[in-house]
């Protein structure tokens, strides 16, 4: 598929530096993708991230970003769905309402713990604006910097593509695919809670993430 140029089916009503970035993130995503996915595909997840994104988004010159990187994550998961990264690491999913706080700690910890040892996503059933501020500063706490990531919801693709779902209160909104593992952690919601609320709940999350990654033979670093 390399011989297969981008389309840049650019939205025309988008300002010009938007319309823009979306070319330079459909151009880096071909890069990255192009050789197993289809440069009609990569634009499709494109699009549609920024789509999604777009009546969310606080800042509007952060949309390109959000819907490479969203895009990004949902392209990694459909060349895994279809056995074209083929590099044997355990993928983790985890799954709260907003993608706020809870999922957003673990996510930081398996990323911080495991570093390219395993693959780690995160998603919402109902994702909020942006990550809790509490859990942000707890994190901050034990070294471990959850700024750059937001809420987003989970795709079929994403879930498909994971070894282990871990759902956090979203209830019968989780999705479930038969003969996929899961795992649901019973955890206090810190939607709303303190820094010195949320302490406790970011420590419960650590030990359940490193018995993850040991369950998962994935060797850790030591923090």
């Amino acid at each position: 598929m390399t011989d297969t140029p981008v389309t840049h089916q650019l939205r025309r009503d988008l300002p010009i530096d938007q319309q823009l970035a979306l070319k330079a993130a459909a151009n880096q995503l071909q890069t990255e993708f192009g050789d197993i996915i289809g440069a009609e595909t990569i634009e499709r997840f494109l699009h549609s991230s920024y789509a999604h994104f777009a009546g969310r988004a606080k800042v509007p010159n952060f949309l390109p970003l959000l819907a490479e990187r969203y895009a990004r994550q949902q392209l990694s998961a459909l060349a895994r769905v279809e056995a074209k990264i083929p590099d044997g690491k355990p993928t983790v999913l985890f799954l709260c309402t907003h993608n706020a706080g809870r999922s957003q700690m673990a996510l930081g910890f398996l990323t911080h713990l495991a570093g390219d040892k395993a693959v780690g996503w995160s998603g919402g059933s109902e994702p909020g604006h942006e990550i809790n501020p509490a859990a942000v500063a707890a994190m901050a706490e034990v070294g471990i910097d959850i700024t750059g990531e937001f809420p987003k919801p989970w795709t079929e693709e994403i879930v498909r593509a994971a070894d282990v779902v871990v759902t956090m209160g979203c209830g019968d909104a989780c999705p479930v695919f038969p003969g996929k593992r899961y795992e649901n952690w019973e955890l206090t919601d810190p939607a709303g809670q303190g820094l010195e609320a949320v302490r406790p709940i970011r420590d419960d999350i650590e030990e359940r993430v490193r018995r993850l990654l040991a369950d998962l033979q994935v060797p850790v670093a030591v923090r």
